[in-house]
């Protein structure tokens, strides 16, 4: 782990000492309401300073309103020149607004909302989708039963089709994935085992070792943990706005992670 630089938490380094590297800082659950204003400027300011990309991993809004999402574009006006990526979560999809949400936060801040697609930043690839439940590993959710399991069941299937396609078209070293639900269960303990099912689904996990990710970052989980990997030891990391406050209360309540880019063998 490197130290803390300016305001930013210690950083998790996937680079080499001697390599140049892109920096990004996650947080995910901004919940962010019309009573925000004024609230999260400077969260986002330090989030600036430390990083060259800043990724936002769902549940940006509360309601998923559009008068949320301008205060969240007004939250985040001092923010420019730094590429935004994000994807929704299941708050951004409540009053079936989501598109008027998009655009909005594209249209003033920049901000890509990811569905199944995907862009480059610096040679890094970056891809992400909310994702769906429906619970992990031998205790996963299968359509059998009632049709309402099916529709649970399709709807994680297809989730983990979008992640598979927008991985697919990324031709970079590093793919990055942003997701709101969790893809493995060790982010989301912590939380009452009785709600695992309802926090994520390891349908996501076949995709990210299928097309070889480099890192995941989601939300959602607000009492789980900030660390863990898939069973095939790609880092998954928690940036649940409300877990990182708990668990550094001393730190911005970001992550902070640097990816390699070039190594200069002269140093």
């Amino acid at each position: 782990m490197n130290g803390e630089k300016n305001h930013g938490r210690a950083a998790t380094t996937l680079a080499t000492p001697h390599s140049e590297s892109l920096r990004l800082a996650a947080v995910a659950d901004l919940h962010c309401t019309k009573a925000s204003k004024g609230k999260l400027r400077t969260l986002f300011a330090r989030m600036a300073e430390d990083a060259d990309v800043i990724l936002f991993p769902g549940d940006l809004t509360d309601y998923g309103l559009p008068e949320e999402a301008r205060v969240l574009a007004h939250e985040l006006k001092e923010v420019r020149g730094i590429p935004m990526i994000g994807v929704l979560g299941n708050h951004d999809f409540h009053s079936d607004r989501q598109e008027e949400v998009k655009s909005i936060l594209l249209a003033e801040t920049g901000m890509r909302i990811l569905d199944g697609d995907s862009l480059e930043v610096k040679s890094v690839g970056f891809t992400g989708v909310k994702g769906f439940m429906g619970g992990f590993d031998n205790r996963m959710l299968q359509a059998w039963g009632e049709p309402g399991i099916k529709v649970i069941v399709h709807e994680a299937m297809e989730e983990s089709l979008k992640l598979e396609t927008g991985l697919a078209r990324l031709k970079t070293r590093h793919r990055i994935v942003l997701l709101h639900y969790a893809p493995v269960r060790a982010t989301v303990v912590g939380e009452p085992p009785e709600i695992h099912p309802f926090l994520g689904s390891s349908r996501l996990e076949e995709a990210l070792h299928r097309h070889r990710a480099t890192a995941v970052f989601h939300g959602h989980a607000h009492y789980g943990s900030p660390d863990g990997t898939t069973s095939d030891g790609i880092p998954v990391f928690n940036v649940a706005l409300p877990l990182l406050k708990r668990r550094s209360p001393q730190r911005p309540p970001y992550r902070k992670v640097e990816l390699p880019l070039r190594v200069d063998h002269a140093k």
